[in-house]
């Protein structure tokens, strides 16, 4: 990270970080390459470009603002998309270990961790990560069938789409004491939020699409991690196996970043706003938020996060009520995804992917950052005419 921007707050490091060197005509944005080679004028050299699979220096800026927002001393490794990322953690699982990962979490990481498992890469054991009991029983029971540095630890907190919180220190400990190595997805939570690095973490997950770009019309991912080692590796994974993003989508998330404090800031205090309204509508069997003082995560993410997130979960009578909701909005977007500044709206058990601990009727409601009585106005007809009224 740039020195000069070592004791920036968040929100600052999202404008500030990243930025081409101050010098006279010089741009105020880093600019978009496009190239597939570079000229070579010597023997190459360890950290020269040489092939655009391996570097390319849009990928540079945006690679520095992120990791300085993650508190990290190293840059960040951006990847084509979320599922590209996270397969480059999983790599580091060695053949024949296992991970131990949430029930409820992105399912595209459920079902690659799934896939791999069914191939013999690793044994694959899910838990329900607010349970830390569980969580360290599983750990402790694998601890006495594999030697140290073959057991990964995947965290997701809030969990995709139940909200589960948990205690992420607590379980990043334990699991360092019995020598494994610990991957926690921050798609949802972004570092305005929480800093999982800061909790003990190795490696830390973005689905770059969401949040962090901001505006629904990238696919990339990232990862970050302040160990020089572990980052060689996954830049060695991304290299080889060709996880690369195209500069144009690299740049554009960049631009995305620099206002991802300011639409977190919206999105949060709408998703408060809804949720507490959500909670004495009569259609409504269960909101789901950790903002909310009855949420059973609410006292976890008061303690660690600096906020509780942009989604909200509801629970409905049934999937025809849930599917009803879905087709009568007008305002909310019907779509899978979510962190753009649009709202989306979407029954996630639609998804086959989906765990089936998931409830069929709950919707789960990312919030953008329209005005928040239009939102709720448009919801609240959507619920009444789901529910006969």
């Amino acid at each position: 990270m740039d020195l000069e921007h070592a004791d920036l707050a968040p929100d600052t490091l999202t404008v500030a970080a990243g930025r081409p060197p101050r010098a006279h005509d010089a741009p105020v944005n880093a600019p978009i390459v496009l190239t597939s080679t570079y000229h070579e004028t010597r023997i190459p050299e360890v950290g020269d470009r040489i092939y655009a699979r391996g570097s390319n220096p849009t990928w540079d800026p945006f690679e520095e603002a992120l990791g300085a927002l993650e508190g990290a001393p190293l840059p960040a490794l951006v990847f084509g998309s979320g599922l590209g990322a996270a397969a480059a953690a999983l790599s580091l699982v060695p053949t024949g270990g296992a991970v131990v990962m949430p029930r409820h979490a992105y399912a595209g990481s459920l079902t690659l961790a799934a896939d791999l498992a069914a191939q013999g890469r690793f044994e694959l054991r899910t838990v329900d990560v607010a349970d830390t009991a569980a969580v360290l029983a599983e750990l402790h029971g694998l601890a006495a069938r594999f030697d140290a540095g073959q057991v990964m630890l995947w965290l997701e907190s809030p969990t995709n789409p139940m909200l589960e919180v948990a205690e992420l220190s607590v379980l990043t400990a334990a699991a360092h004491a019995l020598g494994a190595v610990v991957v926690a997805d921050n798609t949802f939570n972004t570092p305005m939020v929480h800093r999982p690095l800061e909790a003990g973490v190795d490696v830390v997950l973005h689905s770059v699409t969401k949040w962090l770009a901001g505006h629904s019309d990238v696919v990339l991912g990232a990862l970050v991690t302040a160990d020089p080692a572990l980052r060689g590796t996954l830049l060695t994974h991304r290299t080889l196996h060709g996880a690369i993003a195209g500069p144009f989508e690299v740049w554009l998330a960049l631009r995305g970043l620099r206002t991802l404090a300011l639409r977190m800031e919206r999105s949060q205090a709408t998703a408060a706003f809804l949720a507490h309204r959500l909670v004495d509508h009569p259609a409504v069997r269960r909101v789901r938020y950790p903002g909310l003082a009855s949420d059973p995560g609410h006292e976890r993410a008061a303690a660690q996060f600096n906020g509780f997130g942009g989604i909200v979960s509801i629970e409905l009578d049934d999937v025809a009520t849930a599917d009803a909701v879905v087709a009568a909005v007008r305002l909310w977007i019907p779509a899978t995804s979510l962190g753009g500044v649009e709202s989306l709206v979407e029954r996630r058990r639609r998804q086959p992917a989906e765990p089936a601990t998931v409830p069929a009727s709950l919707v789960r409601l990312s919030v953008g950052i329209e005005n928040p009585e239009d939102l709720w106005a448009d919801l609240d007809q959507a619920l009444r005419v789901a529910a006969g009224g």
